[in-house]
């Protein structure tokens, strides 16, 4: 039986490290001890997330805790995973109070330590799914199973623990059981950013040349008349999409999954603002704003999973069964013809396009340089840390954020810079008021954050700078928006931003 101190030794271990061959040895040897049943609450509380997720657990509760440590370390993970689950169950008259003598009696069984790790656990300070790739090298690890057999499983179930448990029950064989599920979304491929047009054609070979849209991701699956839409957090949004759903029963097949973007269009047939596609995702009712699909990948067709076959064949499939909602594309374009469909998009109010090497399998994440984009400006997803007061006009508000870029070994976000720019009245307004939700710790100048908000950001370069750990700092950045379809898993990483520097 492993105790939760051994959890907190090890994520102690893997903070102090900048090795990710360290990290990874850390977490395959906790890995490797664990019980059948300890496999899934242990997995999710060293990726520093909660055993079955959230459990409406807020700053201001945690804040309010004041418990006296245990003296010895006697707390079991299946201790914390059935405390946490009860919690979740909470609700009614009277549940804040029961929230609060439930935690009180977890943390009265918990030494120091244990309590710090359970509160910046349960408030949401650990939950950083940059962890993700080292997590999945140590499973690899601990199970003496192939690292890609331990990927592509995770892509299919979407779930850590999941994946872990099966590794460590049943080596290959048992995550070879992943298949494409209808109803169960797969965790979508991702592009990186290209320098230029050319240097994306340059590398990729013969390729797709697509718009890239100002929407947001979705992911549909039709068994039927049963549909479900997700986004790119894999989060369930088929009840606040109605056009969609009906437009997906509509199409001529028995059985599909697509993937790709939408968004809402003006009356010029141009994009709105991507606040305004965002806000349909948690909208009651469509309020008469309708939603346009863009797909630009089919992943199963009437019983054939076509993950595995080149996107040229993925293509044909999508054609045969949405032609009329294919995203803007050409296929082997010539270096013109691809610089007159960058144009197009762009005139069309789009950001860019995307450049797709046409004999790539789909596959989750960022591996492999697969897919690049491709945008006139500089621009980078990074993670909020923390805001400071503003002073004069925005006295009262938090406005300069600090900003982090992910980082690929599994570490704390890396602050890359500050910036003030780009705010308006009424982003200061929602950024006070939603910091302070999230708020970890403060001081007298600056509220700090839970690193789980993710900021696109534009920018004229980067350039080296001691000032900040990861040896890089933005030049000129200014706020473009908030990424609610993003988490910090989808952020930016530290590489990326020094790639960015000259001679990159």
């Amino acid at each position: 039986m492993v105790l939760l101190a051994d959890v907190v030794t090890t994520s102690r271990e893997v903070s102090a490290t900048r090795s990710r061959k360290a990290k990874t040895a850390a977490i395959a040897g906790l890995l490797a001890r664990l019980d059948a049943d300890e496999v899934r609450p242990a997995t999710a509380l060293l990726a520093g997330e909660l055993p079955g997720g959230r459990a409406g657990v807020g700053w201001s509760t945690l804040a309010a805790l004041d418990v006296e440590p245990a003296p010895e370390p006697t707390l079991t993970i299946t201790d914390v995973d059935s405390v946490i689950s009860a919690v979740r169950l909470i609700s009614g008259a009277g549940s804040g109070q029961r929230r609060t003598e439930a935690l009180s009696g977890l943390l009265g069984k918990a030494p120091t330590d244990e309590q710090e790790f359970l509160v910046r656990l349960l408030g949401g300070e650990l939950r950083q799914g940059a962890l993700e790739g080292v997590m999945i090298e140590a499973i690899a690890a601990a199970a003496g199973v192939p690292t890609e057999a331990v990927r592509r499983a995770f892509m299919l179930s979407g779930r850590l623990p999941a994946t872990a448990e099966a590794a460590l029950r049943g080596g290959e064989p048992a995550l070879a059981e992943f298949r494409l599920e209808m109803g169960r979304p797969v965790r979508p491929m991702l592009a990186s950013p290209a320098e230029t047009l050319d240097a994306a054609l340059d590398e990729l070979g013969e390729v797709s040349v697509e718009y890239k849209l100002d929407g947001a991701r979705i992911q549909v699956h039709r068994d039927g008349d049963d549909v479900h839409v997700y986004t790119r957090t894999l989060r369930e949004i088929t009840g606040n999409v109605p056009e969609l759903v009906e437009l997906v029963r509509g199409l001529n097949c028995r059985a599909v999954v697509l993937d790709g973007e939408t968004l809402a269009l003006d009356d010029a047939g141009r994009p709105r603002p991507f606040q305004e596609t965002m806000g349909r995702f948690g909208a009651q009712n469509s309020r008469d704003l309708l939603l346009h699909p863009y797909f630009f990948d089919c992943l199963h067709l009437d019983g054939e999973d076509l993950l595995d076959l080149p996107l040229r064949q993925r293509l044909d499939a999508l054609e045969r069964v949405a032609p009329q909602h294919r995203i803007p594309a050409t296929l082997s374009p010539s270096a013109d013809r691809a610089a007159a469909l960058f144009d197009e998009a762009l005139d069309a109010g789009h950001e860019g396009v995307m450049v797709k090497a046409l004999d790539s399998a789909y596959a989750a994440g960022r591996r492999g340089r697969s897919w690049r984009k491709v945008k006139p400006e500089h621009t980078l997803d990074l993670i909020v840390l923390a805001a400071e007061w503003g002073h004069g006009r925005r006295r009262g508000f938090l406005s300069n954020l600090h900003l982090g870029a992910r980082d690929p070994d599994g570490g704390p976000p890396i602050m890359v810079g500050k910036t003030f720019k780009g705010l308006t009245d009424e982003l200061l307004a929602w950024q006070t008021a939603e910091f302070q939700r999230r708020e970890s710790h403060r001081d007298d100048w600056t509220v700090h954050i839970a690193p789980e908000l993710v900021v696109e950001i534009e920018l004229d370069g980067v350039q080296t700078s001691t000032r900040y750990p990861g040896g890089v700092a933005l030049r000129f950045a200014r706020v473009l928006r908030y990424r609610p379809d993003k988490d910090a898993a989808s952020a930016d990483s530290i590489e990326a931003v020094r790639a960015m520097l000259p001679g990159g």
